[in-house]
């Protein structure tokens, strides 16, 4: 499969109702919040995250769709199917390197999209940089993260009913943001692509994940999560034909309800793109 030929930048809003969008395990699996702000903030790592699940969900972890990161995966083992092509053939180091690099950017979408730091003394399959990056993603109003008491009406074991004296409600807590609609915005290199082998074909699956990926990550924690607007800006060639911040800006998100009380929906908030001011050579699309 050819590697993309142009360059891209991408605007991804998201909401959450009800749930915890990215806990902090410093902070007890809070929603995080920027403190001086308390603007919600979700790591690109667990972005990330979600775009590997949907297509290990959809593409059945099979090359040339198979996920390097994943829950309670052996990374050195999954690195060591790189080296059995070269094992015993009197290469160099350096060359062994290089062929488990390509082995991995061409069996495993997430080392072709994100990158992956595999230069360890096991399996050294070196570094690669991916072409596809996102920003962490910031929510448009702050939020006010909410500690709610949740009640069990069972026990684990018989010892605890006793101890409890029949009464078997015990306490427990739920952490959650009542609503917040979140923005991030994405990058894609055209040369890393070339570099990694990223794909048309490779790419749609990208957008497909971004569009549909909270769906199959439905939780008690996580509440009501869902991709609301996917925009993105494709370049005329591989470098790009304009600065990414200046697209960027053209993408507003403002309340449009009374902004003296708490938004609540999505609908307390507009979403604009002016098409207008679009730089020469650069293609406006609206994937959601």
């Amino acid at each position: 499969m050819a590697a993309i030929q142009n360059r891209y930048e991408f605007v991804l809003l998201f909401d959450v109702e009800n749930g915890n969008p990215n806990g902090d395990p410093d902070a007890g699996n809070m929603p995080r919040i920027d403190p001086e702000t308390n603007h919600g903030l979700v790591t690109d790592v667990c972005l990330k995250r979600k775009v590997r699940n949907f297509v290990e969900l959809e593409k059945g972890n099979n090359p040339p769709y198979c996920i390097y990161v994943k829950e309670k995966a052996v990374l050195s083992e999954a690195r060591a199917v790189a080296y059995k092509p070269v094992e015993g053939t009197g290469k160099s180091e350096a060359e062994k390197v290089s062929l488990g690099r390509d082995f991995m950017c061409a069996n495993f979408f997430d080392v072709r999209a994100f990158g992956a730091v595999m230069s360890t003394k096991l399996n050294n399959c070196g570094q690669v940089r991916g072409p596809v990056q996102l920003s962490f993603a910031r929510s448009i109003d702050p939020v006010t993260p909410l500690d709610v008491t949740i009640t069990r009406m069972a026990v684990e074991t018989a010892k605890e009913a006793d101890a409890q004296s029949g009464d078997n409600r015990t306490m427990g807590r739920k952490h959650i943001v009542p609503y917040g609609l979140f923005r991030t915005e994405g990058f894609i290199s055209a040369p890393f692509a070339k570099q990694t082998g990223f794909s048309e074909e490779d790419l749609e699956l990208f957008w497909r994940a971004l569009t549909v990926m909270f769906d199959h990550d439905h939780s008690a924690a996580r509440g009501k999560m869902n991709t609301r607007k996917l925009i993105v800006f494709r370049h005329a060639d591989v470098l790009g034909n304009a600065p990414a911040q200046k697209l960027f800006d053209l993408v507003k998100v403002v309340r449009c309800t009374d902004a003296s009380a708490p938004a609540r929906g999505y609908g307390d908030y507009a979403v604009s793109v002016d098409s207008a001011a679009l730089p020469g050579k650069v293609e406006l699309e609206v994937k959601i």
